[in-house]
């Protein structure tokens, strides 16, 4: 399959509750790889975890005061979730009519939304295995849903499917809190953990998969073994320790989506400066700099849902530009 990424994109969220405001902003910052924004300030249901429960099949969450549970039918809640996420596809559809290129479409994956949602009794789904593979089961069967959906709005789109993992270390690692707060689950096996995410990285069947983390020490490793064709991460939070798992993953095919304009508001260096670590990290690798546009897809480092909107705006046209930067002088 021959697929073509675009030079730069954005996380997922971004500020406001205006859904064709924020299709427009990302459509026109993104001629040639848009993606379906997600709007968190519209409150629960447009939040990821909220979103992506709306999305399960045979499972239902609601909103709780301690957050999302897991619950017997579908109610308000659900049904909120569904309405924004129609709302926000029929924006999309708006705006990117007669289209042809790569789309970006987001969605929790199944370990942060285990580590997320409640089952009946208020302790995390993380707790029961048996919990967690249903609720793979579910997710990966609302996402094969959702991407037909979205095939049949935009048509002439290449879908690419981000899974959000940002709880993924904290879980390997049992850092994932109890109900109680007085101590933490145990540490998911990182063969199950690996297991679990390729099951639902493939169900994207005719598209590549990008599992993004803001998180620090990003397992690029156990992702590319999961299927990740792409791996999405803050650039900031990388360490000389990293060099070594990112040059096996840039010599193995494998895209990196570097967060490198700062997700809140404040000062934008020259588009120029804000690749410049991304260079230099090229240098250090030994890597062809004529490999830089082929292998890196420029993005801010997180969500944009805590900026302002007029920052989000001047965010994503900077990483627009820091991507031509990038393939214009790639030393």
């Amino acid at each position: 399959m021959s697929f073509t990424w675009g030079p730069a994109t954005g996380v997922g969220s971004m500020p406001g509750d205006d859904a064709r405001e924020a299709a427009r902003t990302v459509t026109g910052s993104f001629e040639d790889f848009p993606f379906l924004p997600e709007l968190p300030a519209r409150g629960p249901g447009s939040d990821m975890i909220g979103r992506t429960a709306g999305m399960l099949v045979e499972l239902y969450a609601r909103v709780e005061p301690s957050g999302w549970r897991i619950g017997d039918r579908p109610g308000r809640d659900t049904k909120r979730a569904r309405s924004w996420l129609g709302e926000d596809l029929d924006a999309l559809e708006e705006f990117t009519q007669g289209y042809e290129g790569p789309l970006k479409v987001q969605a929790v994956g199944p370990w942060t939304l285990a580590a997320a949602l409640e089952l009946r009794g208020g302790e995390s789904a993380l707790s029961d295995l048996g919990a967690c593979r249903d609720l793979a089961g579910s997710l990966a069967e609302g996402l094969r849903t959702h991407l037909d959906e979205v095939r049949r709005r935009v048509p002439g789109a290449q879908i690419v499917l981000q899974l959000d993992e940002p709880s993924l270390i904290a879980v390997l690692r049992g850092q994932v809190k109890s109900a109680s707060g007085y101590r933490t689950h145990r540490a998911v096996d990182r063969q199950r953990a690996e297991a679990t995410l390729r099951d639902v990285v493939g169900v994207h069947t005719d598209g590549p998969v990008v599992v993004h983390s803001c998180a620090p020490d990003v397992p690029f490793a156990l992702l590319r073994r999961a299927g990740a064709a792409a791996i999405s991460f803050d650039f900031s939070l990388l360490t000389e320790r990293d060099d070594d798992v990112i040059g096996e993953a840039v010599e193995g095919g494998t895209r990196l989506f570097a967060g490198v304009v700062p997700g809140t508001d404040g000062p934008l260096s020259d588009p120029a400066g804000s690749v410049m670590g991304v260079r230099t990290l090229w240098r250090r690798l030994g890597l062809h700099p004529g490999l830089l546009a082929e292998a890196v897809t420029v993005t801010p480092s997180c969500g944009l849902a805590g900026a302002s909107p007029e920052y989000a705006r001047r965010a994503l046209a900077h990483c627009a530009r820091a991507a031509r930067s990038l393939a214009d002088n790639p030393e």
